[in-house]
């Protein structure tokens, strides 16, 4: 009895363990293979480009100096407005200025008369030593005479336009279109010619925007950018947006700075409506010809480890695998893909957290206009 009890216990472990794995089993095959996005890569030709920090600068930036002193009776300009060329920003006290006008138009004046009457007199003494009624000596004291009155005469025209220059200057006028600066003197301030800084003015339209490149990122430009070989430069703004009107490059330094191993560059851009002020941090994207056989990826399909940036492609039976890849710069949100890739991988887009390589999956075609910023390949 006791070992029919026991075969009986057996047969029953045996036949709940093949109902257990017949279970696992039915589970097993209906779970679905996870479904992924991915796009379809393929070759594309490229504009050439490299982006990096920069700083914005006006174009000129004067310390505007009065050239005659004197006591600032006004001040005629509204402080960090815009100005135009030629608009008064002070006043100085004109009225010593046309007083000295007034004297010295009056000596002119005096000499003219002079300068007159030793004319008319030379002439006089040329007819009578023509008939030799007067030495020659007389003729030749009359000439003289004629000379050094006209010689004074041109000094004191000098003076006049002297002093017509220095009556002018005491409206002190903008020397260019731009920003005006915060006043340094008050109305009623006395002020030295050439020494005393009234104020600031920046030049803002156009305006510079400075930046450099490292040595390895100009290797892929040849070595160097310079006003030749870069076609266009892009500014970011801060918020991510690109300034609407592109710039030139309008300085490229002829050496790589020794100390830090940089370019140094300089772009200028148009600026009609003030909308860049000097000082500001941005961002500049460099074109300068053309790359070939290259690939666009959003780059959410991009991976690091420490081996490097990597990718999740389909293979054969839609099998995951992990390919190595380079990057160059990116456009808007893509990736440039440089190496790594082939025409007509598939590159996996989302679902990127529950993949491992060698996987099976479900792979579902997107594309190309829903998944990169381009919309196009």
């Amino acid at each position: 009895m006791r070992i029919i009890f026991v075969s009986l216990a057996v047969v029953a472990a045996l036949l709940l363990l093949s109902a257990c794995s017949n279970d696992t089993v039915d589970t097993e095959s209906s779970v679905e293979p996870l479904v992924v996005g991915v796009l379809q890569v393929e070759p594309v030709n490229m504009r050439l480009s490299a982006e990096t920090i920069a700083q914005t600068e006006g174009a000129k930036e004067i310390e505007i100096r009065p050239r005659v002193g004197g006591i600032v009776l006004k001040r005629h300009y509204h402080e960090g407005m815009a100005v135009r060329a030629n608009e008064p920003l002070y006043l100085i006290d004109p009225d010593p200025f046309q007083k000295n006008l007034a004297e010295v138009q009056a000596e002119f004046l005096e000499q003219s008369i002079r300068a007159m009457k030793a004319k008319t007199e030379k002439e006089r003494q040329e007819k009578l030593v023509a008939e030799n009624f007067v030495s020659q000596r007389s003729y030749d004291n009359a000439v003289a005479d004629l000379m050094i009155t006209e010689a004074a005469l041109h000094a004191l025209k000098a003076r006049v336009q002297q002093a017509e220059l220095d009556l002018s200057y005491t409206t002190v006028k903008a020397p260019i279109d731009g920003i005006t600066g915060r006043s340094l003197i008050s109305e009623g301030a006395l002020v030295a010619a050439n020494s005393s800084v009234l104020t600031t003015m920046t030049q803002i339209s156009p305006i510079w925007v400075r930046f450099s490149f490292s040595d390895n990122e100009l290797a892929r430009f040849n070595g160097r950018l310079s006003e030749d070989n870069v076609e266009e430069v892009i500014l970011i703004l801060p918020d991510g947006t690109e300034y609407p009107i592109s710039g030139t490059i309008n300085f490229a330094a002829s050496e790589i700075d020794p100390l830090i191993g940089t370019q140094q560059l300089r772009a200028t851009f148009e600026n009609p409506d003030r909308r860049l002020l000097p000082g500001q941090f941005v961002r500049v994207r460099v074109i300068s010809g053309r790359t070939d056989d290259v690939f666009l990826l959003p780059q959410v399909a991009v991976m690091t480890s420490d081996l490097g940036r990597y990718v999740y492609v389909i293979e054969n039976d839609n099998v995951v695998a992990a390919r190595q890849i380079t990057i160059g710069e990116w456009i808007g949100k893509d990736w440039i893909i440089l190496d790594g890739l082939h025409p007509g991988d598939q590159v996996v887009i989302n679902n990127l957290i529950r993949l491992s390589p060698g996987m099976v999956v479900s792979p579902e075609r997107l594309d190309a206009s829903a998944v990169l910023s381009s919309g196009h390949y």
